[in-house]
């Protein structure tokens, strides 16, 4: 078996698959968008980052209120994707580059804001990730994190984690609320508010999104099934296998 690096396997998973993310309609989506593009209102002069970008809906949320966003992804084929969308939507103010979080080919201070919405949980090494989004903002610049996290109960961690790997090999983790804090706190990072939101997440599209093989996909049903009562109330596991997400949208500002 070919040993391969977790930056190919995240390219691999996403690379064919970036149609798929900018047309995913549970992306495209949601009150954190909202929130994204009303934070920028007034902020005309902002140059911002969108650290791991995927289908790049959060740097077009934002695009409109400001000078500049640079959409930035591990994929080639994605930030490609996000370019040409870009290009459809006419938002001439979004550019992309391709690089890993953990070395951010950027410049100390040199963005107004970064953002960063379902991506921290593909990161191999989140404080890394984060002292590089702490180098690269603005002594008075913010910050938004915005990713799926875990309820923080084990019986529950367990089985988050569980499924997120087998629908998808390049999942890393979702962390609690408690534990981004102190990650966060760690790179430089004030808290400045959070607001926790439940996603309901369509089976199929969830699988097919990813391309999830049947003997995966079997797999993750049968988890289904077989958890406990507490584990299937939380997450609202339909009969067809849809179930909800705990999300979070964490403000920051450097200290």
């Amino acid at each position: 078996m070919e040993a391969k690096s977790h930056e190919t396997l995240v390219a691999a998973q996403f690379g064919p698959r970036a149609a798929a993310y900018v047309n995913s309609a549970t992306h495209s989506q949601g009150e954190d968008l909202t929130d994204l593009a009303a934070m920028m209102l007034g902020r005309h002069e902002a140059r911002v980052l969108d650290l791991g970008c995927g289908g790049g809906h959060a740097a077009f949320a934002v695009a409109p209120a400001v000078t500049e966003v640079v959409a930035f992804d591990l994929s080639r084929e994605m930030a490609a994707a996000v370019a040409a969308e870009a290009q459809r939507r006419g938002l001439d103010n979004i550019m992309t580059r391709q690089g890993a979080v953990e070395a951010l080919p950027f410049a100390d201070g040199e963005f107004d804001v970064v953002m960063t919405r379902f991506s921290m949980h593909h990161w191999t090494d989140l404080g890394a990730a984060l002292a590089q989004a702490r180098r690269v903002v603005k002594a008075d610049g913010c910050a938004v994190f915005i990713d799926a996290v875990s309820p923080g109960k084990p019986e529950l961690d367990t089985f988050l984690q569980s499924f997120e790997l087998l629908r998808d090999p390049s999942h890393v983790r979702d962390y609690s609320a408690a534990e981004l804090f102190a990650a966060l706190a760690a790179a430089g990072f004030e808290v400045v508010a959070m607001k926790a939101r439940r996603m309901p997440i369509a089976f199929g599209p969830w699988l097919e999104r990813m391309n999830t093989p049947a003997v995966q996909a079997e797999a993750i049903r049968a988890l289904q099934r077989l958890a406990a009562a507490p584990v299937r109330q939380h997450f609202a596991i339909a009969e067809d296998g849809s179930f909800q997400l705990d999300t979070a949208m964490i403000e920051a500002r450097p200290v």
